[in-house]
């Protein structure tokens, strides 16, 4: 279709100008003649210049996402060229000599926008925010199959009310089979040397964040000796890092008893005793309150809640939510240990997340200075022009008197 048919307004044009991958829904997308998600178009600005071609998926608020500032066809070669550049970026930049658990194709990162692609050891994980992608399953699938053979590949849903199904999605199945052959219901996946059960269909995520992988190496060189409290512990991957680097002792605290046992499974993978070690099942601020009580002290707590609450009854939010945590961490963290906060919330930026972690320091009267303020892996790029894609904060501190 003639570009001229694709004008988006002044702000639009803006934004692309400023190199911004997104087209936002407004008054000028309105009138683009009507068309179906995948269809491929050239975008234009008030005097029909053609300005990039882009993806079109007119039901979203993002309605169109940009593919190239240049004509091109969403084709087999154009599609692995971006794959292959963004596999070499990983092979030039990331440092994944002992993992085989990391993200292979990082959305507008690397140029697909709206599409990830993950390795989970001999599979592949490829998940699809935005339903433009879908008519290309198959070509990407080609693709992949192509570049990496792999055993399998297997396509995660991302549903639309995630935070309604997060409470009950612990057994449901989201992951369907593409190509290839299905991986175990538990597939064993390392990262960092370390070996983590992942399930690539049940569930709405697969057991592992991926993007907290350098991180959790950075936790391995600060847990010898330490005693080390994970809250919104998940299914342990923090646990087993800090307790296979030494820690004396770690105590893990979820709200979920299927994590918890997952947990324990991670622990057994890697030949640790879980008996050494403790797993609470409760909410995080009632379990704080009833340490505080008991007298337990901890040289290192750390706190990545979810962005959203994953049970009905708990209504963790970041804003609000993460001062509370803070105030209440600090009483049973050593003088001089460590508060380790993170959040991958992407609506709150760097500035007003350490805003919510000066709350809690001042709720608590402690002192807290941030000694680094990390973030995503080199597997997680972002371009400059896409500041949402900086999503993660992960903000080491130490306590003050």
């Amino acid at each position: 279709m003639h570009a001229s048919e694709w004008k988006i307004g002044p702000e639009s044009v803006r934004m692309l100008e400023l190199g911004h991958p997104w087209i936002i829904a407004d008054g000028y997308t309105k009138r683009w003649p009507a068309g179906q998600a995948g269809q491929v178009i050239e975008l234009a600005d008030g005097q029909g210049n053609f300005l990039a071609t882009a993806l079109l998926d007119p039901q979203e608020r993002i309605v169109a996402r940009v593919l190239s500032r240049e004509r091109i066809r969403l084709e087999r070669a154009w599609l692995t060229k971006r794959l292959q550049a963004a596999f070499e970026l990983r092979r030039s930049h990331a440092d994944l000599a002992d993992s085989d658990a990391y993200r292979l194709a990082n959305a507008e990162g690397d140029g697909l926008p709206g599409l990830t692609v993950d390795r989970y050891g001999n599979y592949l994980m490829v998940q699809i925010y935005c339903s433009g992608w879908r008519p290309y399953l198959k070509l990407l699938t080609q693709a992949l199959n192509d570049l990496l053979s792999p055993q399998g590949i297997y396509e995660k849903t991302r549903p639309h009310k995630t935070r309604e199904l997060e409470a009950i999605s612990d057994t449901k199945s989201y992951g369907r089979l593409l190509a290839g052959t299905p991986a175990p219901q538990r597939l064993e996946v390392r990262e960092n040397g370390l070996d983590f059960l992942v399930s690539l269909e049940q569930g709405l995520n697969t057991g592992l964040f991926l993007d907290q992988r350098k991180n959790r190496r950075d936790l391995m060189c600060r847990s010898a000796g330490k005693r080390v409290l994970n809250l919104f512990a998940y299914t342990g991957a923090f646990s087993v890092a800090a307790a296979s680097a030494g820690a004396v002792q770690v105590t893990s605290v979820d709200a979920s008893p299927g994590y918890t046992e997952w947990a324990r499974a991670n622990f057994g993978c890697n030949r640790l005793n879980p008996k050494r070690h403790e797993f609470i099942v409760g909410e995080c601020q009632q379990v704080l309150a009833d340490l505080e009580r008991r007298g337990n002290r901890y040289d290192v707590v750390l706190m990545d809640p979810p962005s959203f609450s994953t049970t009905a009854k708990s209504r963790f939010t970041t804003r609000g939510g993460t001062s509370d945590l803070v105030a209440a961490a600090l009483p049973i963290l050593n003088d001089n240990g460590l508060l380790i906060a993170s959040s991958n919330h992407q609506k709150v930026d760097a500035a007003d997340y350490l805003k919510e972690l000066r709350r809690g320091a001042l709720q608590a009267g402690n002192e807290l200075r941030v000694i680094t303020l990390a973030g995503q892996p080199e597997d997680f790029p972002y371009p400059v022009t896409f500041p949402e894609g900086r999503y993660l904060k992960y903000a080491l501190c130490v306590k003050g008197s």
